[in-house]
């Protein structure tokens, strides 16, 4: 197959996407198909202007520049060419290829419902729901999708006005290799690395400053088990630097002095991170996939997570679930408590009991092997260029 994917400008400064991107590239490359990137440049966007300037120089290049120079490369493309749309997000461009093969990679819709009215912790600005229309435009005119889990799915479908010619569910695949590794040793080398005693355990979140990665509702689920437990386990919480919200809850906090904000960790100190882990905290109000629910089963750290999709499609029957944090702030202390209760039972896990909820980790994790997502995806691209070759037949013969 030849086959052009369209990825996001890397002036955007994104992690998650291009790794999927990289995942979809070099798999399709390694099973010997013709492959091309194909992504904006940072034209306009290199010039000096102040920060808010930047963001709509940006645009520019993403979305009149950009468009103008895949019309030209067009031109050139044999008609067998597929075309790969990395993310949904790229919407604006997906209108410029609908009448060839194409398919749409859909992550999650969440920015989307939250321009709709529809995510009550969030709110979008009037030029945050133009741009989201913007982008709904765009994917809409798509034929065929590919989600990453069962709840995208369902997403995309309220999205559109009718039923796409092909949708599908391919989960993700871990692009990191993770893997079970010897608990007390991980502890005591992530400790020296970080310069901080973790013999002893500590609680574990991996995420962003996304709203929706919950990360206020992490300190308070630890606040509140510290509060009945006997133990004083540290929680270490990996990601971006915190925003001023989150900050504000931990030095709120009576155990701020162990609550630690780690940036900028490599990929080894991430695995530690995960293997050593008493217990991994999850309480996000949405996903799209959930990455890190799988990346910690995989290192055989046990899951505490959202009751709600698509968390508990990731974590299926090995993950320990709480409720989703309610809306009304008011009921944010009874939520922590029962949410710490949880978090103290997986804490207390001790042998055959501990082994048993590893082992359902690591089983379940299984399903996400990066491997065998690119041969469910490839099959589908082969899928779609068939599909696409009979109805030009069957156009020969109108």
């Amino acid at each position: 197959m030849r086959i052009i994917f369209f990825n996001h400008p890397t002036f955007l400064g994104s992690q998650s996407m291009p790794r999927f991107a990289h995942m979809l590239t070099e798999g399709m490359r390694a099973r010997g198909h013709e492959v091309e990137s194909w992504l904006p440049t940072p034209g306009l966007f290199r010039l000096p202007a102040p920060q808010g300037l930047k963001k709509w120089l940006g645009y520019v290049d993403q979305f009149v520049l950009f468009p103008n120079e895949v019309r030209r490369r067009l031109k050139s493309c044999p008609p067998d060419t597929l075309f790969v749309f990395t993310d949904n997000a790229q919407g604006p461009w997906v209108p410029l290829v609908t009448d060839r093969p194409h398919v749409v990679h859909c992550h999650d819709f969440l920015a989307q419902q939250s321009a709709l009215g529809k995510i009550s912790e969030r709110k979008t600005s009037w030029s945050g729901r133009q741009y989201q229309e913007f982008i709904h435009r765009g994917y809409s005119k798509g034929k065929n999708f590919i989600s990453v889990s069962q709840k995208t799915r369902e997403d995309l479908h309220k999205q559109l006005s009718s039923v796409p010619a092909r949708s599908e569910v391919v989960y993700n695949g871990l692009n990191q290799s993770f893997t079970l590794l010897d608990a007390i040793q991980s502890k005591t080398a992530l400790g020296q690395k970080l310069e901080l005693d973790l013999t002893a355990g500590y609680l574990l979140h991996v995420g962003g400053n996304q709203w929706y990665k919950n990360r206020r509702g992490v300190i308070q689920i630890y606040d509140a088990w510290r509060g009945l437990s006997d133990q004083k386990l540290p929680l270490l919480m990996i990601g971006i630097p915190p925003g001023q919200s989150v900050k504000d809850r931990r030095e709120a906090s009576p155990y701020t002095s162990d609550i630690h904000f780690l940036t900028g960790l490599d990929n080894e100190a991430v695995r530690l991170a995960y293997a050593g882990a008493s217990v991994f905290v999850f309480p996000s109000l949405a996903e799209g996939f959930g990455w890190p629910i799988a990346e910690a089963m995989a290192s055989g750290c046990p899951v505490v997570t959202t009751d709600a999709a698509p968390m508990t499609e990731v974590a299926g029957e090995a993950g320990f679930l709480i409720p989703r944090q309610p809306a009304d702030q008011s009921e944010h202390e009874s939520w922590a408590k029962a949410a710490a209760r949880v978090v103290d039972r997986v804490v207390r896990l001790r042998g055959a009991e501990r082994e048993k909820a590893v082992q359902a980790g690591l089983e379940n994790a299984k399903r996400f092997d990066a491997n065998q997502a690119l041969d469910q995806i490839e099959a589908i691209y082969y899928s779609l260029l068939q599909t696409e070759k009979k109805h030009e037949h069957t156009s020969d013969y109108r």
